[in-house]
């Protein structure tokens, strides 16, 4: 075929978007007939069947679910172009909506959002803290613009999206300034039963610790788990305990906390993408915050200052270690 029919191809796209005739018809506002020559006039153009029937339902083709990711990137295009023009006419302010994974330390995600701040045009940012998988769904439905995370998109994910690369650092142990010089001798052995706050389990932090708690043979006294990063700052702090956080933010937590860094963790490395419904990043701000991180915030990679400890040899009693950080 030398052309597409783009209003065959919304019909197509509205049916299989909302999941039959029926409920298409409504928001077309056409006969279910109407629709459904469309229909297979594009499958005639197209050679290929887009739709089956199981039961009395309509289910997309292997060939229908290719069509429709590429209509959905079509019809998105479409509704970016208007919205990009009558923001233009209008003056009104851009709209971006990102969404941010709940184990991922809100410092780094304030300075990945820097560029937004400063963004040249006048800019809305709206910011959504979830589970990553409640994150992927909203962006597969476009409520989303981008997702902020350390972690890709899983092999087995049921939405389509792509994984961009941001940076790396590698991982510092903080703590309020009597307990850093008190662990900062011997480090990293010195970890071995000290008092230490971690994130819980969903956090890609943790289970970096945990592995590499179990690899040096090292079992800290976890004085507390703590989902939300901001609140196990404070209360590392306070005191409470030594905690690890990404090297990149070691300047930040100095300043703003008083905090004092214990040692690095020369051979963990955390990362950190966005996930995007498009493979190219086409709204601006979304590619702002990109290009900074690569090129200012994990431009350089973190200073290695010890190298991972010996398994040290212990005399204290099993009942004190920690089952999780062992393995």
């Amino acid at each position: 075929m030398d052309w597409l029919n783009y209003h065959h191809l919304r019909y197509f796209h509205t049916v299989a978007r909302e999941g039959g005739l029926a409920p298409a018809a409504e928001v077309l506002r056409l006969a279910h007939p109407t629709i459904s020559a469309q229909i297979h006039a594009l499958e005639r153009a197209l050679g290929q069947k887009l739709f089956e029937r199981s039961g009395r339902r309509l289910v997309l083709t292997e060939t229908g679910r290719m069509a429709y990711q590429y209509a959905d990137e079509i019809f998105g295009l479409g509704r970016e172009m208007l919205e990009a023009m009558k923001g233009r006419q209008s003056g009104r302010l851009v709209r971006l909506t990102v969404g941010v994974a709940d184990a991922l330390p809100k410092m780094v995600v304030h300075r990945l959002l820097e560029p937004a701040y400063r963004f040249p045009d006048p800019l809305t940012l709206v910011v959504h803290d979830n589970k990553p998988d409640r994150l992927l769904g909203d962006l597969a439905t476009h409520s989303l613009d981008v997702i902020l995370t350390d972690s890709p998109v899983g092999a087995g994910s049921a939405v389509k999206a792509f994984s961009h690369l941001l940076g790396e650092c590698g991982l510092t142990i903080f703590a309020a300034p009597a307990l850093a010089a008190r662990y900062r001798r011997g480090f990293p052995a010195s970890l071995d039963q000290a008092p230490m706050l971690l994130p819980d389990e969903n956090s890609s932090i943790r289970r970096s610790m945990d592995l590499w708690f179990n690899r040096t043979g090292l079992r800290p006294r976890i004085v507390a788990e703590i989902e939300d990063s901001a609140l196990l700052t404070v209360l590392g702090a306070d005191g409470l305990g030594l905690f690890p956080a990404p090297s990149v933010l070691a300047g930040g937590i100095r300043k703003q906390y008083g905090m004092r860094e214990v040692g690095t963790i020369g051979d963990v490395r955390e990362r950190f993408y966005a996930l995007t419904i498009e493979r190219r990043l086409r709204h601006p701000a979304v590619a702002a915050i990109c290009e900074e991180a690569r090129s200012e915030l994990f431009a350089a990679p973190a200073v290695q200052t010890t190298a991972p400890a010996a398994r040290p040899n212990r005399s204290a009693s099993p009942r004190s270690t920690n089952p999780r950080a062992g393995g």
